[in-house]
């Protein structure tokens, strides 16, 4: 069984976290995000668009050092960022599954380099430069199926 994909090109960061913002007014509590693609890409942006869709308007920062922030909203909001994580024990001393309620959303910046670690039911956004444009990004929205 496959699941759904959705695929869209945005032509400036301010078109990213629009993309970003319009997802997270859809969002429900306890779903689960995986953002991913090279440095420079968007991931931060278009979480910056989901947290206002989910009306956090605290400025959101990616918690590379920290692992996690956490803000509230309509929803609350756990954003995480692992690529600096070399061990998942890193992830599990700070209580890492507690972070997977179903009174928040999760969103995990570098998700694929934990796929073992991040729920079945994970959202993945794969976000990637435009070879034909360098402002422009190709952010596909893929839900597998459980």
């Amino acid at each position: 069984m496959t699941g759904e994909t959705y695929r869209f090109t945005t032509a400036s960061e301010k078109e990213t976290t629009e993309l970003g913002q319009r997802l997270g007014e859809q969002l429900f509590p306890g779903a689960v995000i995986s953002l991913e693609g090279d440095l420079g890409t968007g991931k931060t942006a278009i979480t910056k668009g989901i947290a206002k869709g989910l009306g956090v308007f605290d400025m959101i920062t990616s918690p590379t050092f920290t692992l996690v922030n956490t803000y509230s909203g309509r929803i609350t909001l756990h954003h995480f960022d692992v690529y600096r994580v070399d061990d998942p024990d890193e992830l599990y001393a700070i209580g890492w599954e507690e972070y997977f309620t179903d009174d928040a959303v999760t969103i995990v910046e570098w998700g694929d380099r934990i796929p073992e670690m991040l729920p079945a039911n994970t959202l993945h956004i794969v976000i990637k430069r435009d070879e034909t444009s360098p402002d422009n990004r190709i952010i596909t929205i893929e839900r597998q199926a459980s």
